[in-house]
């Protein structure tokens, strides 16, 4: 009954010791009480079994006796607490930019760069609570696959549904800066990112990257961007009669420029060789772009009295009908 319930006025609890005291006083008052009618002799009504009426005289008592327990209780204000927390988040909002080219079927990390980059990035998205994500793919142009939106499930969806193919071959990285700074320039968040992947030297588009860098800058767009691929020679799958074969490719990333890109707009160049490097660079990426949290604990009262008062002279009023009807008493 009292599960989870406080008191306001704990002590007023201690009043609940009277209860067996009046009790023991009604009933020795019923003890000594004499009849308003005597008799001489009882004697003829001896066989007679007691009524109901007799042995319910103790109970309008019981009743009284009930209702200043139900109103001590009432007194002593018992409550019930609800809490929880506010929590305010300084949002940030991130457009995460990916290379589609035809390199990125190349098999230096696996399955490949593609395939692992994007499930890195699906870890990524997990990981994050509350923060606006959009997602832009690249190749010789770029395009939205999915604007800012909070709605993680779409928009891991939609990056399970890159493939490379989807735009015509080529690495046009300028473009896809600019079209990730055009999903983000109008944000009110108080932290713009861009993450950009990318395997390849910039040799398509008509926006040349350091130009889309300054643009970003001019935004407060901050830019990390990621190299993937080894170091030297990757191998990559090529389709023949006889089936798919391997042939040795020199992995080109033009290092120079994404670095500077970063600089640039106060970010950092990252460089991916393997899986284990992606998953720890997007990791960093992930605990150096966490929201600001302020968390506003409370804790609400709900009075419970109204109950036991209501309880209270629900009794009294029974008391007080028995008393006057069919437990009422001769003269």
């Amino acid at each position: 009954m009292f599960n989870d319930i406080t008191f306001a006025f704990p002590w007023v609890l201690y009043f609940l010791a009277i209860i067996p005291l009046m009790a023991v006083w009604y009933w020795i008052k019923k003890r000594k009480s004499h009849a308003s009618i005597t008799y001489s002799s009882v004697g003829t009504f001896k066989d007679l079994s007691p009524t109901i009426r007799e042995r319910l005289r103790f109970f309008p008592d019981l009743l009284r006796l009930l209702a200043i327990g139900l109103f001590i209780v009432a007194l002593a204000r018992p409550q019930t607490f609800s809490s929880g927390e506010n929590v305010y988040t300084e949002g940030i909002d991130i457009a995460m930019v990916l290379d589609i080219s035809g390199s990125m079927l190349a098999e230096d990390l696996k399955p490949n760069r593609l395939e692992a980059a994007k499930n890195v990035m699906d870890e990524f998205i997990s990981a994050r609570t509350s923060d606006r994500i959009g997602l832009v793919v690249f190749a010789r142009d770029a395009f939205t696959q999915c604007p800012l939106t909070i709605d993680y499930s779409v928009l891991r969806n939609l990056l399970s549904q890159i493939k490379s193919g989807m735009i015509e071959d080529g690495t046009a990285i300028g473009n896809a800066i600019a079209n990730g700074v055009n999903r983000l320039k109008d944000s009110n968040a108080k932290s713009k990112v861009v993450i950009l992947l990318t395997d390849g030297v910039n040799n398509a588009g008509e926006v040349d990257p350091v130009s889309a860098a300054e643009i970003a800058k001019t935004f407060g767009v901050r830019i990390y961007t990621i190299g993937v691929g080894t170091r030297g020679e990757a191998p990559y799958p090529v389709a023949t009669p006889f089936g798919t074969r391997y042939q040795m490719i020199p992995v080109e990333i033009d290092e120079n420029i994404l670095k500077e890109i970063a600089n640039t707009t106060g970010g950092k160049y990252f460089r991916a060789t393997n899986n284990t490097a992606l998953v720890n660079i997007y990791k960093e990426i992930d605990s150096m772009e966490k929201a600001k949290v302020e968390i506003t604990s409370y804790r609400n009262a709900a009075e419970m009295f109204y109950g036991w008062l209501g309880a209270g002279l629900l009794l009294i009023l029974l008391e007080f009908g028995l008393n006057k009807t069919v437990l009422r008493k001769l003269p």
